[in-house]
């Protein structure tokens, strides 16, 4: 989707300005994202939780952004907190938290986050 490659490419952009190195995680090579130079590192890779652990213990990152790949990203990350895998290699999540994430993909879950601030839902 445009949104993602444009959301994502304009996020790799910022934290480059920051001077931080970027990795990106993309299944395809048809995508802003990938274009030479942009990313420090672009590995062309599913994204499913074997690979970016693989990519995890190889690179060896501060922080992960997981916001901007849509719902296979979300659903990766949440799997990669479940299994300690960002516990075990000290990366933090940058962005939306991960109880924010699991708790607005669960109906019920996200029905009572709201309730609990008083605001009103079609459940």
């Amino acid at each position: 989707a445009g949104e993602f490659d444009y959301s994502g490419s304009q996020a790799i952009k910022a934290l480059k300005e920051e001077g931080m190195q970027t990795v990106l995680i993309k299944p395809q090579c048809s995508t802003v994202q990938t274009s030479k130079g942009l990313a420090d590192r672009v590995y062309f890779l599913p994204i499913t939780t074997q690979y970016v652990k693989q990519v995890i213990e190889s690179e060896r990152p501060d922080g992960i952004l997981l916001s901007f790949g849509g719902q296979t990203a979300l659903n990766c990350g949440v799997e990669l907190f479940r299994e300690g895998i960002l516990d075990t290699y000290n990366v933090t999540v940058l962005g939306t938290p991960i109880p924010s994430i699991i708790a607005t993909e669960d109906r019920k879950e996200f029905a009572l986050k709201l309730t609990e601030i008083d605001e009103k839902s079609r459940s």
